[in-house]
């Protein structure tokens, strides 16, 4: 019987110290040289056995970080008010946030109105990128009434919001209202999050109410599309 080729050796070897769990889903795999002096081959045959694991589904790549067994998408209720990342922690998931601008500014009319406010009102202005295990999953821009929030910091929006808000402030959330659009990310958003600038994200646009009807936050997440899946669910109303 005829050898297999030695790529297929690399990914076959690779894919069973996955399915040993000496490999576990979000793990960064060895750079190239290294599986090239582990393996004794040339670059080319290193990047055949990546690009085979790529095609079967079972890693993935991403641009300036590495290559990383892939993990199974998220599944998001588009209802739901808690970010999911905190539910990630309760499993012990390593996740964080990078805050990439905060500042006060003066809403421009249409962020006044989603958010009940007139145009002399001051906003607080986030934008974060969020991580899960390392790997940059979401962008989100974030605008929150200064009135409500005036002693809101840097470090809470390195943590959740959510906390903040419910926990530290004792307001109570009632519900959001959320859309999802596919958007072809800009060179900034695909830069971020390590993706093709060809290829569509998902938006979700939000807005958050107390239970006395305020308005407390306007959003824009940005997701990758190939790690998502979006769950609605219709109840009759009886």
């Amino acid at each position: 019987m005829a050898q297999k080729p030695m790529y297929r050796q690399i990914a076959d070897a690779i894919g069973q110290q996955i399915e040993q769990g000496q490999l576990n889903p979000g793990d960064a795999l060895p750079t190239e040289s290294a599986l090239q002096a582990q393996f004794g081959v040339s670059r080319v045959t290193v990047r055949q056995a990546l690009k085979q694991l790529t095609e079967q589904n079972v890693i993935e790549s991403i641009q300036g970080s590495g290559t990383y067994v892939k993990e199974e998408r998220v599944h998001y209720d588009i209802y739901q008010l808690t970010s999911f990342y905190e539910k990630l922690a309760d499993r012990n998931v390593e996740t964080h946030s990078e805050v990439l601008t905060f500042e006060v500014i003066n809403p421009e009319p249409h962020l006044a109105g989603q958010l009940n406010l007139t145009e002399t009102d001051k906003v607080w202005h986030v934008k974060r990128l969020r991580f899960i295990k390392q790997k940059p999953v979401t962008l989100e821009e974030t605008w929150m009434p200064l009135a409500l929030f005036p002693d809101l910091t840097w470090e809470v929006m390195e943590k959740s919001k959510y906390h903040y808000i419910e926990a530290v402030k004792k307001m109570v959330i009632d519900r959001s209202e959320q859309e999802i659009l596919a958007v072809i990310p800009t060179q900034d958003v695909a830069k971020a999050l390590s993706i093709d600038p060809a290829r569509p994200t998902l938006e979700k646009v939000s807005r958050g109410f107390l239970k006395d009807g305020r308005v407390f936050e306007y959003s824009r997440n940005i997701f990758k599309s190939d790690d998502y899946k979006f769950t609605l669910v219709a109840r009759r109303q009886h």
